[in-house]
């Protein structure tokens, strides 16, 4: 009897031995630097002594340093080191600053204790945390209290400049400014607020698994600018320190001229997977757009971001990534956004009709708008009440002109049919403005009100803004509707009541019907491409109605120019940063031919149109422009399991996701 017994004793043995630290050699675990300077800064992470190492062994990346193990913010496994196979190896992974420390610990995980229930976003299995090998000393950031993830943005007034900043404490910061960098004499006191766990609306956004500390928004005014001056400014103060010099150029009511860069549905990038997908191609958006404003020297210009903006839904630490990856760009021009599904939804939001019940879910992953509330502050004084503890949702419809356009952000999920107050405002924001100043209008939304795309479940909601908003938009001859939400570019004739009018080229009357167009291509990809893949053949067909005449299939933005006769929209593809179509408007509201009129996922995307002086600016910047902010994402990121896109290739797409 005993010796029957002994293989299973020595299998027991063996099993336990495997997943016994106390019983493996030491597994060494170290960081190096222990202090970063700065957020982005990367840290050498090196193991040795693991025995055995598995395809699954993981290290995972913790902040706070005591979190409980499932209470991860993101992962790396083992084997992206190219030396794994001998239980050491090293990698890369730079930090965000999240007002805490960081702790790594390194698991193994093994296929018998995948658990189908613990999944990730895109339904891979999230891994274990039952058997502990090594643990890190912690690391943090020896810049203390000096602020981070700063951006701009427009006030109600044309001579102002808001900065918004984040530090650790509630200490009171400054604005200090001037004309030059070594004479900054002018300052504002930013106010200051924060939001609490409590406010978050449900799960993950307040659970231990999504909640970290948010740290403190500061909210500074730099007031009496000159026009269309450069000003250089540091936020901060003399206890807790001062950011670096930054610099923009003021608006100008003088200048007839506009340059906007527009987009929805970015999102934001990380050198680590976690609890949910990320938006890798959010870097090369902000790579290029940082392009053309180097390009444009002392020009005035502003980012337009129109809805879902860093894609966190409730794990609150992707909205440090996308600050600190947007500040590069959104410290020297002014950063404008509008709210969409992901910034907001909830089974309990105030306004959820009943035919809305497909539309309004729970995309915003308990967040119930509050951090894109006081993350941002538009102008105007928009905001609608939660219902629960939350502060009211602000930041919901403004408008402001910049040049020789008046630009319109509205509300696509929140109440916008006759009677509500956005319509209210809509309708009395349009009739008012003064076409001779401002000849052309762009209204920005999140959900599109027209689109080919297969976007059954908002048919309802596209209804309703079909019938209350289309005949404002027509009434009051609106020149650009801008949207997002679906991942794709795509244009539309001049249109109304889904009828192309007449463009008037071979002097046929015509009616300055508004033109749409979807921009949401910046960096979120849960969406079919146009045509069937070999692999999906029982995906539908998305047929090109008369009306779309150009449909992108590649990552990237939109570059507006305007001046007071006329207005040029281009779209500029992520994969070479070049313009794959465009379409020009008189003031008049005679729609031109654009240069990609019929195409379809890049085909035919050139086409003959003029050069504009704002591409030859483009054309003729030195690539050393984009040295700093190169060398800035390569250290922000880097996911060597993952094959670079060819250059001039189309970006596919991972998934069907809608």
């Amino acid at each position: 009897m005993k010796n029957s017994l002994t293989p299973f004793f020595l299998f027991i043995t063996t099993i336990i031995s495997l997943f016994n630290p106390s019983t493996q050699s030491k597994v060494s675990l170290s960081i190096t630097p222990t202090v970063l300077a700065k957020s982005g800064d990367p840290i050498r992470i090196q193991w040795s002594g693991i025995a055995e190492p598995s395809q699954l062994d993981w290290l995972g990346i913790y902040s706070p340093p005591d979190s409980d193990h499932e209470n991860f913010i993101g992962y790396v496994f083992l084997n992206s080191s190219a030396t794994w196979q001998s239980g050491s190896g090293s990698i890369s992974l730079p930090l965000i600053n999240l007002r805490s420390n960081y702790s790594l610990r390194i698991f193994r995980w093994v296929e018998s204790e995948i658990n189908p229930k613990k999944h990730d976003h895109d339904n891979n299995p999230l891994p274990g945390t039952a058997h502990l090998l090594a643990k890190s000393a912690e690391v943090g950031f020896g810049s203390g209290r000096v602020p981070e993830q700063i951006h701009l943005g427009f006030t109600e007034n044309a001579d102002e400049m808001r900065v918004m900043f984040l530090t650790g404490d509630s200490e009171e910061r400054r604005v200090r400014y001037g004309l030059r960098e070594d004479k900054l004499d002018d300052g504002a006191v930013a106010r200051v607020e924060r939001y609490e766990r409590e406010h978050m609306c449900e799960e993950p956004a307040n659970s231990s698994v999504g909640w970290r500390d948010p740290g403190w928004i500061h909210d500074g005014v730099m007031e009496n600018l000159k026009k269309g001056v450069r000003y250089y400014y540091q936020v901060g103060s003399d206890a807790g320190g001062w950011s670096s010099t930054r610099s923009f150029v003021s608006r100008n009511e003088d200048s007839d001229e506009t340059i906007a860069f527009l987009f929805g549905d970015m999102g934001t990038a990380t050198p680590y997977s976690t609890f949910l997908r990320t938006q890798d191609e959010s870097i090369a958006t902000m790579k290029w757009i940082l392009r053309d404003i180097e390009a444009l020297g002392d020009k005035p210009a502003f980012i337009s971001h129109i809805g879902d903006i860093s894609y966190a839904r409730g794990y609150s630490w992707l909205w440090d990534h996308f600050f600190t990856q947007i500040e590069p760009v959104a410290s020297k021009v002014a950063y404008h956004v509008c709210i969409g599904n992901h910034e907001y939804n909830w089974p309990s939001q105030p306004w959820r009709p009943d035919w809305s019940v497909g539309s309004y879910g729970k995309d915003g992953g308990g967040e119930c708008g509050v951090p894109y509330s006081l993350k941002f502050k538009m102008p105007g004084n928009s905001s609608e009440a939660t219902g629960t503890q939350a502060p009211a949702t602000r930041n919901l419809y403004y408008s402001f002109d910049m040049g020789a356009v008046h630009f319109v952000y509205m509300s696509t999920e929140t109440n916008f049919l006759k009677g509500s107050n956005q319509y209210n405002f809509l309708k009395h924001d349009l009739e008012s403005v003064n076409r001779n100043n401002t000849p052309f209008v762009v209204v920005q939304g999140h959900r599109p009100m027209y689109t080919t795309s297969n976007e059954n479940r908002d048919a309802p909601l596209t209804e309703r803004m079909l019938e209350h908003l289309e005949p404002l938009f027509v009434k009051n001859k609106v020149t650009l509707a801008l949207w997002g939400h679906v991942h794709r570019y795509e244009r539309f004739c001049p249109v109304n009541n889904f009828t192309c009018g007449s463009m008037g080229l071979e002097g046929e009357d015509w009616e300055a019907f508004p033109v749409h167009i979807v921009i949401g291509m910046a960096g979120q990809d849960w969406q079919p491409i146009w045509e069937p893949r070999p692999d999906h053949p029982t995906d539908p067909i998305f047929p090109q109605a008369k009306r779309s005449l150009y449909r992108g299939g590649e990552f990237g933005y939109t570059r507006l120019v305007a001046t007071k006769e006329k207005l040029q929209l281009s779209y500029v593809g992520n994969h070479d940063g070049e313009v794959h179509d465009m379409v020009e408007i008189l003031a008049s509201g005679q729609v031109l031919s654009g240069s990609g009129d019929s195409a379809v996922d890049g085909a035919g995307a050139r086409g003959e149109a003029e050069e504009s002086e704002f591409s030859l600016l483009v054309k003729g910047a030195s690539v050393l422009l984009l040295g700093a902010f190169i060398g800035y994402v390569l250290g922000f990121i880097s996911r060597s399991r993952k094959e670079a896109t060819p250059k001039n290739s189309w970006t596919p797409v991972k998934t069907d996701d809608v």
